[in-house]
């Protein structure tokens, strides 16, 4: 699938000096436009209306699926089942892709390109595609390997019926179940209003207590953090800024930048999307995700995929838009060893296969890999371990 792209210089290599600069700028200056989300825990009446949709089971067809079914409070809103991608309501489809954690999310800028050539940033799902959390939030209950509704319609007489109607009606009038699409758009609302309480982002990691002066850091997790932002050693904070947004108060960084690359992640052979029905997954094991390049039609961002936010990476597993990796530890040790490893024989070896072999397999898009900012690092097993120690203490929640 990569035959026929232009013989054009990738944006990273065409600006080496200036993509983090650029690009930390351009980040910072869009996600302080973003909403903050509210001050303390209380919900007002349409996020607490949000949060009875989130977590409603009955709004999937056939019931069974919410939007936390994909989105486990108990892990930051991500989905750690054990398949490598997210299930839908019917057990036996799977989306090709792994949901992603929604903490922070509230504070991610509209998608649009970034100033470099062939560059963007920010957007909602793993692709950019939705601009705001409201947009966000319309597209499961309609998708036929997630929630399944055949149309706006059903989605609404399932709120008509639902234990929270009045309080819907309440909040968004009398009326508003006359007007499907109007009660679709104030579901989306009420759920993205839910998002950006503090419920989300409540800024309590061990990270942000040492920020403040409240904690202590391990010798593991100070040597952890230095290579982390050691441009010569892991260079992670050249995608996943460890800097400050100023909307956020000056001590609260969001480690990402919003912005796009490949990694260069191999194809996920345990990835059951590739044995969904044709009519979901016409190229059966022969799918390949176009990442970026799938929305916006531009070659140079084929296999491409925003950068996640690292807070709450520890328990947010799954790795990777596939699911390829299913530790921590393995995603750190792929970006310092990708290219110093040898090419695995077969394209479909697994993670753990691979690490027996002592090889990685061929990226699943080749063609746009980033060869400059990671690959080869030369980082020791201790760095890896260390960075693995520092990254532990972005979760939330913690207690001293």
């Amino acid at each position: 699938m990569g035959a026929g792209l232009p013989p054009r210089a990738a944006p990273w290599k065409s600006f080496p000096m200036q993509h983090t600069r650029l690009l930390l700028a351009a980040a910072l200056a869009l996600a302080a436009s973003a909403p903050a989300p509210a001050a303390d825990n209380t919900l007002d009446p349409k996020a607490a209306l949000g949060k009875d949709i989130f977590f409603d089971k009955t709004l999937s067809e056939p019931a069974g699926q919410s939007c936390s079914s994909c989105h486990q409070a108990a892990h930051a809103f991500s989905d750690p089942r054990a398949t490598p991608t997210s299930r839908g309501v019917d057990p036996s489809l799977f989306g090709p892709r792994n949901a992603p954690s929604l903490k922070y999310a509230a504070f991610t800028p509209r998608f649009q390109s970034n100033g470099l050539e062939g560059g963007y940033l920010g957007g909602l799902f793993r692709d950019g595609r939705a601009d705001t959390l409201e947009a966000q939030a319309k597209e499961p209950f309609l998708n036929p390997v997630e929630m399944a509704n055949p149309d706006k319609a059903t989605v609404v007489a399932k709120l008509a019926a639902a234990p929270y109607a009045a309080q819907f009606q309440a909040v968004f009038g009398a009326h508003v179940f006359d007007h499907p699409s109007v009660a679709y758009d104030s579901m989306a609302s009420a759920i993205a209003a839910f998002e950006r309480t503090r419920v989300f982002a409540p800024f309590d990691s061990k990270y942000d207590a040492w920020q403040q002066g409240k904690a202590t850091l391990t010798d593991a997790e100070t040597r952890g953090m230095a290579a982390f932002n050691d441009p010569a050693r892991g260079n992670c904070a050249s995608c996943h800024l460890s800097v400050s947004p100023q909307h956020a108060g000056g001590l609260r960084p969001l480690f990402t930048d919003f912005g796009y690359d490949n990694a260069g992640v191999p194809r996920n052979p345990a990835n059951r999307f590739y044995g969904d029905p044709v009519q979901f997954n016409p190229d059966g094991r022969n799918y390949v995700d176009l990442g970026l390049e799938a929305i916006f039609f531009d070659p140079l961002s084929r296999g491409q995929f925003k950068a996640p936010t690292l807070r709450n990476i520890a328990i947010t597993g799954p790795y990777m838009h596939n699911g390829y990796f299913k530790t921590l530890r393995g995603v750190v040790d792929f970006y310092n060893t990708r290219d110093a490893k040898p090419r695995c024989a077969d394209d479909f070896t697994s993670e753990a296969d691979a690490e027996a072999q002592g090889c990685w397999p061929v990226a699943e898009q080749p063609e746009t890999i980033n060869d400059r900012d990671m690959g080869n690092l030369g980082m020791s097993e201790q760095d890896v371990d260390d960075i693995v120690s520092f990254l532990g203490t972005l979760t939330d929640g913690w207690k001293p």
